[in-house]
């Protein structure tokens, strides 16, 4: 792990793929070793009760109501400014509602910073039902209609994104998003790109929405902007055959910021566990280092807003 160096802060996103199985596998003992300032954990997978305490940190948690699915959650030091779920504060974009009670997104200001940071759990989705081929599939072929419900889920998530961020630019505040998005976007993001182009997560319409939302003046791609037009760094491996130990997998964990926290990134590395026996989840936790920000309502972000599509 990096030194920390002075005037900085570090920022986690982590699925844990199961709160109480991540704990048992050593969560706490990372959380103590890396002591990151704020957490971002996605896929809790446990009802309110059973996510417990983190020494030293403050939760904003929302469980949602499907019994040991989804559940997203941020860890801070100090006490947030605000917290906001989609359950108690329903989402404006047309078409999110019907998934605000999932347990997919998570948003806090934080008291100490000027930073609003929010937290997603996207749908893994599906295939087309082109691309549905009986026998070859792990599940049986749904003529595409978990595809279609991703699809939604993208299209909508990405005006209310927008609206957010804007919104924490009216405040005076950087946003960042952090979370397991199941979207890689490059060819350097999966190991198998080629084979990739057909599974869900690399679909051509997949990658083309996580373009649309990023951009050099909306939010960018804090990880690739640092780690550089190479491949990695991967984050998700299979759980199954040697993926691990082989080091092939993909890149769906993200930091997206917006520019002016973007450019204060200074290094960012994946704490991926040295052996497949002492993994605390099919994916590993992303961590990234920023430049101090200012003190809270100090300063407010200085990059010009593009034009963008109307918010419905």
């Amino acid at each position: 792990m990096s030194e920390a160096v002075g005037g900085g802060f570090t920022v986690a996103s982590f699925n844990v793929n199961g709160i109480r199985a991540a704990r048992r596998r050593g969560f706490d003992g990372w959380l103590a070793q890396r002591h990151p300032d704020v957490v971002g954990l996605q896929e809790l997978r446990c009802g309110i009760g059973d996510v417990g305490e983190f020494a030293g940190y403050t939760a904003a948690i929302d469980v949602g109501t499907i019994p040991g699915r989804n559940g997203v959650a941020i860890l801070t030091r100090r006490a947030p400014a605000a917290v906001r779920t989609w359950l108690t504060h329903p989402p404006k974009a047309r078409g999110l509602n019907a998934f605000a009670h999932e347990g997919r997104y998570v948003e806090v200001d934080l008291a100490d910073r000027p930073l609003t940071v929010a937290d997603i759990y996207l749908p893994k989705g599906g295939l087309p039902a082109e691309l549905q081929r009986p026998g070859s599939m792990r599940e049986k072929p749904d003529g595409g209609a978990k595809h279609a419900r991703k699809q939604r889920f993208l299209a909508a998530f990405a005006r209310e994104l927008q609206r957010n961020r804007l919104a924490a630019r009216r405040a005076g505040r950087e946003f960042l998003l952090l979370g397991d998005l199941n979207v890689a976007h490059l060819e350097h993001d999966v190991t198998n790109w080629r084979a990739a182009r057909k599974m869900e997560g690399f679909l051509p319409e997949e990658r083309e929405w996580f373009g649309e939302i990023t951009g050099p003046r909306r939010l960018v791609d804090v990880v690739r902007a640092l780690h550089g037009d190479r491949p990695g760094p991967l984050t998700w491996w299979s759980w199954a055959g040697e993926s691990f130990v082989k080091d092939v997998g993909w890149r769906i964990d993200h930091h997206l910021a917006t520019p002016g926290l973007a450019r204060r990134a200074r290094w960012v590395e994946v704490d991926k566990e040295p052996a497949p026996d002492l993994r605390l989840s099919d994916h590993a936790p992303l961590v990234v280092e920023y430049a101090e920000l200012e003190d809270a309502g100090t300063a407010a972000p200085t990059d010009p807003e593009p034009a963008g599509p109307s918010l419905g």
